[in-house]
């Protein structure tokens, strides 16, 4: 809830001034929007290190994406009067794409036990989600030299 908020000052922040603040010399606008985007700051901040108490740093950037772009669409529509574009029906696919791989881990697990029957040959096959990847044992390079 903090991101989502803090979010709202961010976008108001970085683009009520385009309609807003217009007609006014940009240190003006950049001055106004500063002053909003300390609003931003006092929940962002919280709300990050609350976030990182469960979450990774990635984890955490891709769901602030998501919260931006939900947050910017009704804003771009709704108070720039911006018209509604496809485009951003294929940035929100894109974003749910990263949604899913930062998050597969935590939805399918991060990988399965490794196969036994070839355990002997020092490489640990892993039965991920997309197929077989093969890992090389830990001394390969060790046992190279």
């Amino acid at each position: 809830m903090l991101l989502a908020l803090s979010n709202v000052f961010m976008t108001f922040a970085w683009y009520a001034h385009l309609k807003e603040l217009s007609h006014r010399p940009w240190l003006m606008a950049a001055l106004v929007s500063w002053g909003i985007a300390f609003f931003e700051y006092m929940l962002q901040v919280p709300g990050n290190r609350i976030g990182y108490t469960v979450l990774s740093v990635a984890q955490l950037k891709i769901l602030q994406e998501v919260i931006t772009l939900s947050v910017f669409v009704p804003f771009a529509i709704l108070y720039l009067k911006e018209p509604l574009k496809l485009d951003y029906l294929w940035a929100g696919s894109c974003i749910l794409g990263a949604v899913f791989f930062i998050f597969r881990s935590r939805w399918v697990g991060a990988c399965a036990v490794v196969r036994t029957d070839v355990r002997e040959s020092g490489f640990a096959f892993f039965r991920m989600p997309l197929g077989f990847h093969v890992r090389p044992p830990a001394n390969a390079l060790a046992r190279s030299r």
